[in-house]
């Protein structure tokens, strides 16, 4: 049944993405030309509206109607009094005149000393430029001066009926000054344009945009195939060891059932907990929840990785991602109610409502508290990415009657077509006593190694992610990031594995939460890697942007603790079945 929720949502997000139709123009045709939004250059998160500057401006603002992926990252389009029709060049035309009182200067002058550039939206293309120009003076004593762009020159392409490029520049243009003026000032903004034939298609467009942000992201190819090579020799060398420390065990133990009369006395390591190691967790509401959610994201970023690589987020396309990734989280709560009630009727349970509740609001409830906590000082600080009341309403509806009903059929499925644990061994109802463990089979550990390894596997990779979600740079090596997340998983396996069996060889047979913790604990390292990256390669500042970085950066490491705890718990569940499977019990 949840396969059928996933084909269908699957199905859905296509017909909504692919709904975005070529517009054919016909000759001198009019093509609005939206305003969207302003910000400070190394802070890509704090955004506001480009009419909240003293700019020129309609008597009526009439916005345009955005989709939800458009709404999240901070669009707020709207009309806007450029009059730009298809194959038109004009040398020269004015838009407004403005007189410029000394708040407006000083907003303008403010705007253009923080780097400000603006977006706006012409046939679904970003068009990208600076607000104003900054010269900075001699060091000591530190001056500089702010000078506003008045005229704005846009080029475009176009093949057929359909355009193909748009770009601003403001190359020749002889900035006015905002130095020293004495107001009121009159300014004059007027704009040209021009038209030029080209070749290219129309599905290639993206590739002709002029990069307004600075392009770093290559194929890192010697990265890449660094990372493989020390991946594939690392889980070879724990895998072989592993295998012959096995062999070895499965010959000493099944030796030893056959004398029979020594059992007793020489039987020792994993095998003696063979009566406790099947033995049930505490906490189990907890442990089927983590289970659960971590399985859905998996699912959603395999399924995000996969449209992605078919170029269904392509850049005139705009936000699709954001859209694509709400509407599989809440498709995918089946899978979350599946996982988490199937496990939690293997291992007995009877608390089938607050196993339901637990599971639905185990991401939902942190992600709620961090939303809330960003969007409120987005709000006091008037930024666009606060979220309007309706967009709120809307992913609140999505979850009550998408979300939250299919993770209650997922539960109810799973509790109905789950199976028996099928332990291999029996427990005792009297525990065994722990022997006392040495500093290196401590919990801390564990959690630095299982950690750690996999960490190191995607550690290239995530500078550019974190370059491409909190910089500027355009990320489109999806097939790179699909193989790294591959050996990621892979690792995180190994990793589990190896160090579970390290734990039973020490009559440990606590196994079940410290498979969670170890490999979860990549988590903290991506977040101890947030840090570095804030400090170290970005430039931003000020508190709106940093609430938004460390509130999103840490749902984005919890979201990396239950993805990475799902996969190390399957992996040693999988391997300790495994290995009391293949020994001789009484």
């Amino acid at each position: 049944m949840w396969r059928a929720c996933l084909l269908l949502g699957l199905l859905l997000l296509l017909l909504l993405i692919l709904s975005s139709a070529a517009t054919q123009y016909e000759d001198n045709q009019k093509i609005s030309l939206f305003v969207n939004k302003v910000g400070p250059y190394f802070n890509p998160q704090e955004t506001y509206h480009y009419y909240s500057l003293p700019v020129c401006r309609p008597d009526k603002i009439e916005h345009r109607s955005l989709t939800l992926g458009e709404v999240l990252d901070g669009d707020r389009m709207a009309m806007s009094l450029y009059e730009i029709t298809f194959k038109e060049t004009f040398d020269q035309k004015v838009l407004c005149k403005l007189i410029l009182g000394n708040e407006d200067v000083s907003i303008l002058q403010n705007a253009i000393e923080d780097l400000y550039y603006f977006e706006f939206v012409y046939d679904d293309l970003p068009i990208r430029g600076f607000l104003g120009h900054l010269e900075e003076g001699p060091v000591l004593p530190h001056n500089h001066k702010t000078y506003l762009w008045t005229h704005l020159h846009f080029t475009f392409e176009y093949n057929g009926n359909q355009v193909i490029s748009a770009n601003v520049s403001t190359n020749g243009v002889v900035p006015v000054s905002l130095n020293d003026v004495t107001p009121p000032m009159e300014i004059t903004h007027t704009y040209s344009a021009r038209w030029f034939p080209t070749k290219l298609s129309y599905e290639d467009r993206n590739t002709r945009q002029q990069v307004f942000f600075p392009k770093s992201l290559e194929i890192h190819w010697l990265s890449i195939i660094n990372s493989v090579v020390l991946v594939i020799l690392l889980l070879g060398f724990v895998m072989l060891i592993l295998l012959r420390v096995l062999r070895n065990d499965f010959a000493r133990y099944n030796i030893i059932d056959e004398e029979g009369d020594e059992i007793d006395q020489d039987e020792y390591g994993w095998k003696i907990i063979h009566t406790d190691v099947f033995r049930f967790p505490p906490c189990q509401n907890l442990l089927c929840a983590i289970l659960g959610v971590g399985s859905q994201f998996l699912v959603l970023a395999f399924g995000i990785i996969i449209m992605a690589m078919l170029g269904l987020f392509n850049v005139h396309r705009h936000h699709a991602m954001n859209s694509a990734a709400i509407l599989l989280y809440a498709l995918t709560a089946c899978v979350a109610g599946y996982v988490a009630g199937s496990f939690y009727k293997k291992l007995g349970g009877t608390s089938w409502t607050w196993n339901i509740i637990l599971t639905a609001s185990l991401f939902a409830v942190p992600f709620f508290l961090v939303w809330s906590t960003v969007n409120t000082v987005a709000w006091v600080n008037q930024s666009t990415q606060a979220l309007p009341f309706t967009t709120i309403v809307l992913i609140i509806i999505i979850w009550l009657i998408v979300g939250f009903p299919l993770t209650v059929l997922g539960g109810i499925l799973g509790k109905n077509m789950a199976g028996n644990f099928d332990a291999p061994c029996r427990t005792k109802n009297i525990a065994r006593e722990i022997p006392p463990v040495s500093w290196h089979q401590s919990t801390v550990v564990h959690m630095i190694v299982g950690g750690f390894l996999p960490f190191s596997a995607i550690s290239v990779e995530l500078y550019y992610i974190f370059a491409t979600v909190w910089g500027r740079e355009a990320y489109t090596l999806y097939g790179i990031l699909l193989l790294v997340f591959v050996i990621l998983i892979s690792v995180t396996a190994c990793i589990s594995i190896a160090l579970t069996y390290h734990q039973l060889s020490s009559e440990d047979y606590r196994w079940w939460w410290k498979s969670i913790s170890s490999s979860g604990s990549i988590g903290l390292f991506v977040f101890a890697y947030s840090l570095f990256y804030y400090y170290k390669r970005s430039h931003m500042y000020g508190l709106l942007q940093t609430v938004e970085y460390f509130g999103y950066t840490i749902l984005s490491c919890y979201i990396f603790f239950l993805m990475m705890a799902t996969i190390s718990f399957f992996a040693s569940l999988k391997f300790v079945k495994y290995i009391y499977r293949n020994i001789k019990m009484d």
